[in-house]
């Protein structure tokens, strides 16, 4: 005989229940075994002087708000990704434009540069992933525009992040709740990331390249295996969205030094300040922009920080 509605709502809120208390058990449990902290063990370790970096370069091209950046691996050129409808790749050497490229949409949220620096992505509020060869010019010489892009399309939902892997396969985040890993040159979708309950709105990816995090708006972390495909921890903790990887209130981007001692916040009120993570404590704050920092990224040698602002501007700091 089939169970009546009832009697199922309540075996769902008894099963509710059994695992509300297996998670106090787990906190208990936890604060248990947390004997001290990370401040209290680092108490010992030297404090870092106050870190004084000066913007060394101003990149300046964009006459509307920088939403997202990111550094190509070289350390000298970098892509970034602005309302006013162009992704420009730039020499943050020089300051000279590289690449002007024009955007269908101009609701671009997210921009990436590929590991060979071959390529470079958008995405935003067209629920597309735009991918641009940048050694593929219109006309076929070494003067002309940047080849129209490789549209990847499947999400239903606006594109929040993008990440190469490789010239081949890059993985993105959405507004419909999933990540997709992708093969370019195909322009079909490999596999789909479906357990968050939120939109997605940031990943990250791992050093081997087997492994990416993504933040969403169901208060999680994930982390995922690229191979199966499969969600293999989740984080929770979180009270509200996760709008980044490791966000906290009043910060639009985040990013750690090389060594991971420091960590650069861009914050809404125009400054990036610099925390030392062993002792949770400022060192530094950088001064400059003239409206909220939106993103900022450090280069692969850990030489120079860039940030970008919704006053159309980068500056590189060093």
């Amino acid at each position: 005989m089939a169970a009546s509605p009832q009697d199922i709502a309540e075996r769902i809120a008894a099963a509710r229940r059994e695992a509300d208390g297996l998670k106090e058990k787990i906190r208990a449990q936890r604060e248990q075994a947390a004997d001290t902290s990370l401040r209290a063990m680092a108490a010992d370790v030297e404090a870092l002087p106050r870190i004084v970096m000066k913007p060394r370069r101003q990149l300046r091209g964009h006459l509307a708000k920088i939403y997202a950046m990111h550094w190509s691996t070289d350390k000298r050129h970098l892509v970034s990704a602005s309302q006013d409808g162009k992704l420009i790749v730039w020499d943050a050497y020089t300051t000279n434009k590289v690449h002007a490229i024009p955007l269908r949409s101009s609701w671009v949220m997210t921009c990436a540069y590929a590991p060979s620096g071959n390529l470079v992505a958008c995405g935003g509020l067209d629920n597309i992933c735009s991918v641009y060869n940048l050694r593929q010019k219109e006309g076929g010489g070494p003067v002309g525009q940047v080849k129209g892009a490789k549209e990847l399309s499947a999400h239903s939902g606006y594109l929040s992040c993008c990440r190469f892997l490789s010239d081949r396969q890059i993985v993105t985040s959405s507004g419909d709740m999933t990540c997709m890993l992708w093969d370019i040159e195909a322009g079909v979708r490999i596999t789909e990331f479906s357990d968050h309950t939120g939109d997605v709105m940031s990943l990250s990816l791992g050093p081997n390249q087997n492994v990416f995090v993504s933040g969403a708006c169901d208060a999680t972390a994930k982390l995922w295996d690229i191979r199966s495909g499969k969600a293999t921890q989740t984080f929770v903790g979180h009270e509200s969205d996760i709008n980044a990887v490791s966000i906290l209130c009043g910060i639009t981007s985040v990013a750690f030094s090389i060594s991971g001692r420091l960590l650069f916040g861009g914050y809404d009120d125009w400054t990036c300040n610099v925390w030392d993570t062993l002792k949770g404590e400022r060192v530094g704050i950088l001064t400059g922009h003239e409206n909220r920092i939106s993103c900022l990224g450090v280069s692969s040698d850990g030489m120079a920080l860039c940030t970008g602002s919704w006053d159309s501007s980068l500056k590189i700091w060093a």
